[in-house]
């Protein structure tokens, strides 16, 4: 069936026409009242002028043709329509990255565990599990119990940051403080508690604050890698910062020459913070004095960033660092050494992170833009591949913070961890991307926790060390969720008991070319204020 052609007459012609007609209609008037016959036969030739000029100039054609945005060719489209998204045939599947079906149809959406190997009951009778098991998973119960997840939001606050959030921390004995950086180097601390209590410090850096990690000697205290190339120590109560590596000294000298920092971690137990930069090297300072201790280590591929730095919760001496050179590697703190990592694990695309299992530290989890989560069950055993691969949607094509699966630190069994996600779902005619809780011991999507109203993407996202409490950080917008039980009824703005928090900021005249941080907070919960003001005037009715 031929594509359906679109006949355009030119606006601006029409309208000359038009008025050059109207304009000859008055003076035919006036020449039959003066000469008669004469001026009537000069307008007929004016008239038939304009006709010739019109037949002269050819119509727009337009060819209603389906054309894929995707792969450029026509015959079909791709892309969202509505809240569903629609799969260029030309493309594989844009979820597992295989030919044969579409994103829509994929197994692994239909079933995340597809494919996966579950992990075996760790019972080989061996002296070493004997001792793993009265050692150091002592406390950790037989049956293993239902997962506690924080699926309904108690309390936020709308722009809270001037743009998009890159990082998130609990404090580590205030059980209501989070802080939060920003893309712009803000550092936010909020009291969710208290909801209205937040404090922003502009003054922290001067570009993407990429990761934050309390001081093991300070409470009070964080260090903080940005993108402008400094490692700070920051005073969360009076927002003083004092920069303690600064690896571009001179200023701006090109990008080629511009070193960021983005890995960072403490090691409690050795007294180090370890941060990298975006040429693939390490760096040490001493806790004690927060002075910088030796020159740079390259621990990646020579120019490639290293994403991600964690150290092991049990066994200090090893370090677990990741990079965009599609590997992640574990090394022994003691003998740091260019190439001297114990192992290599191997990705086939940038991995954004790599944890340690924050009770054990006998497990690896990783997080790669091919869409997978890789498991390793057991440090100490085979690294040559991983436990098992899980298929999750994390990677995306927009300016959008790196997706990070993290642990739950509550798990006694190592098992649950939270990941957003980037695909979004139709959920009555709205299209809303979900935050993942997954059992990586089997690949099961254990809950999938979304609020109508919020429509953004929630790339970041951190669970309470202590009390059943998930942070989420969606655009420049910060909410709390909890269980239902435990949640409080969730209206839109302050006061009379409720819990959401707007801020006020001006707007901005224009946004920098190609960047987007996501303008959507301000529909947020729009739709629950006006149903909460149709139900308050619908009651004084009443009444």
């Amino acid at each position: 069936m031929a594509a359906p052609k679109l006949l355009i007459e030119r606006d601006t012609d029409s309208e000359e026409e038009s008025s050059e007609e109207d304009e000859g209609e008055d003076v035919v008037h006036e020449a039959v009242d003066d000469d008669g016959e004469e001026k009537v036969e000069e307008e007929e030739k004016k008239e038939g002028a304009v006709v010739a000029t019109k037949k002269e100039k050819n119509p727009i054609t337009i060819s209603l043709k389906k054309v894929c945005k995707v792969c450029k060719r026509t015959g079909h489209q791709a892309g969202f329509q509505g809240a569903t998204y629609i799969d260029c045939p030309m493309k594989p599947c844009f979820l597992c990255k295989l030919h044969g079906h579409t994103t829509m149809t994929c197994p692994h959406r239909v079933a995340m565990e597809h494919g996966v190997v579950p992990a075996p009951p760790r019972n080989s009778g061996h002296s070493v599990d004997y001792v793993f098991k009265r050692q150091i998973k002592s406390n950790v119960p037989l049956i293993k119990p239902a997962f506690i997840i924080p699926d309904q939001v108690d309390c936020g606050v709308i722009r809270y940051h001037s743009r998009r959030i890159t990082c998130l921390e609990f404090h580590p004995t205030n059980n209501d403080i989070l802080l939060s950086g920003d893309k712009s180097g803000q550092l936010g601390v909020w009291d969710f508690n208290k909801v209205s209590e937040k404090t922003v410090y502009g003054n922290v850096h001067g570009c993407i604050l990429n990761n934050m990690r309390f001081s093991s000697v300070n409470s009070g205290a964080v260090y903080a890698s940005s993108s402008d190339g400094t490692v700070s120590y920051t005073d969360i109560e009076t927002g003083i910062s004092e920069p303690l590596v600064n690896l571009n000294p001179n200023g701006w000298r090109g990008p080629r020459n511009w070193r960021m920092l983005y890995g960072l971690d403490v090691n409690a137990e050795k007294g180090i913070v370890f941060a990298a930069d975006s040429f693939g090297f390490l760096y040490t300072l001493d806790i004690r004095t927060n002075n910088q201790t030796g020159g740079p280590l390259r621990i990646h591929k020579k120019g490639s960033k290293v994403t991600g730095i964690n150290c092991n919760p049990v066994h200090p001496e090893l370090l677990l660092s990741c990079g965009n050179d599609h590997f992640a590697r574990v090394w022994d703190i003691r003998r740091l050494e260019t190439g001297t990592s114990l192992c290599e694990l191997r990705h086939h695309r940038v991995v954004n992170s790599a944890y340690f299992s924050p009770q054990t530290g006998s497990k690896i989890l990783t997080t790669a833009q091919d869409n997978r989560l890789r498991v390793w069950d057991s440090i100490f055993g085979n690294l040559d591949s991983p436990s098992r691969v899980i298929v999750h949607s994390h990677d995306f094509n927009r300016h959008l913070t790196a997706f990070r699966a993290e642990w739950d630190p509550k798990d006694p069994f190592e098992s649950l961890v939270v990941v957003g996600r980037y695909i979004s779902e139709n959920y009555n005619g709205v299209a809303l991307h979900p935050i993942d809780f997954i059992d990586v011991s089997t690949g099961r999507l254990v809950a999938e926790v979304m609020d109508p109203n919020i429509t953004t993407i929630s790339p970041v996202n951190k669970l309470h060390p202590r009390v059943d409490v998930l942070a989420s950080g969606s655009s420049r917008s910060l909410y709390i969720w909890r269980p239902k039980y435990e949640s409080q009824v969730v209206v839109v703005e302050e006061g009379d008991g409720r819990r959401i928090l707007t801020c006020v900021q001006a707007k901005k005249s224009a946004n920098r070319k190609g960047e987007s941080d996501e303008s959507d907070d301000d529909k947020v919960f729009s739709s629950t204020a006006k149903r909460s003001k149709h139900d308050a005037s619908v009651k004084q009715k009443k009444s």
